[in-house]
């Protein structure tokens, strides 16, 4: 076969599979929905401040919280990487087992002196989703200590 008939044919061929691809991504509303919910969550933890005392999520967990972070009080903090592989687990603090959003509202009301969005509200789902989002590929450990 001619190089330019296989260069033809290859090109035929990614087309139809980038069409293909396309078309799955857009007849797949739950998949946009959560790439939606994720990018907000990212937006939400880098930038609000849930009318709190200026800071924002990222404040103390730099890098979209996927590198270890300082909290105002010089204390090293753990990365974000696999929060959402360890909820729910036992918190020391509360003397409870507490989940992923529970935490986030914690955090959001102690750490940032925020209001946390209200339980299962589209914010506090949302950050929750970004959370997982970087946890893609991290081990499950319900219960285990943070990276």
């Amino acid at each position: 076969m001619p190089f330019q008939a296989v260069i033809t044919r290859f090109a035929v061929a990614a087309a139809m599979m980038l069409s293909v691809s396309v078309a799955a991504t857009a007849a797949d509303p739950a998949g946009e929905a959560l790439a939606q919910a994720v990018d907000k969550g990212a937006s939400l933890f880098a930038h609000e401040t849930f009318g709190g005392n200026g800071n924002t999520c990222e404040t103390c967990h730099v890098g979209g919280g996927k590198v270890p972070g300082m909290a105002p009080n010089g204390k090293t903090l753990p990365s974000l990487l696999n929060a959402a592989a360890i909820y729910p687990r036992f918190s020391r603090s509360a003397g409870q087992v507490v989940t992923l959003e529970g935490q986030i509202y914690q955090c959001i009301r102690g750490g940032l002196g925020g209001t946390p969005p209200a339980a299962g509200s589209p914010d506090l789902v949302a950050i929750a989703a970004y959370l997982g989002s970087i946890a893609q590929g991290q081990v499950v450990g319900i219960g285990t200590v943070p990276k």
